[in-house]
């Protein structure tokens, strides 16, 4: 039998909120969405590149300012957050989904003026 004090120590230590070396968010850098640290490289543009089918080599050949570690740890953040990164990238290239924000721009910009 599993003690107490056992189990409360190691739920503790699987619970503790997983970090990414190098992967930043700030609000005023696309919104708050997860970057690479120093860049406006976003994981959702890592993630782009790695299902266009290229692998770490080829995403540094074209984001030669980027390391090895940071792409990496991009596509850590990536495949831990998968669907909800999916989600976005889906919704980004509807092009339906933009029309609809392109009209709700222009219904601002028409209520200010």
């Amino acid at each position: 039998m599993v003690s107490n004090f056992f189990w409360r120590f190691f739920m503790d230590k699987t619970l503790a909120k997983i970090t990414y070396p190098h992967i930043i968010y700030r609000k005023d850098i696309a919104n708050g969405s997860p970057v690479i640290e120093g860049t406006r490289i976003t994981v959702k543009c890592i993630a782009e590149y790695y299902q266009m089918g290229m692998n770490v080599d080829e995403i540094l050949i074209n984001l030669s300012h980027l390391t090895s570690a940071q792409v990496h740890s991009a596509l850590a953040y990536y495949f831990d957050h998968q669907k909800e990164i999916d989600s976005d990238m889906k919704e980004s290239s509807n092009i339906a989904f933009w029309k609809k924000q392109v009209g709700r721009s222009s219904v601002k910009r028409k209520a200010r003026a």
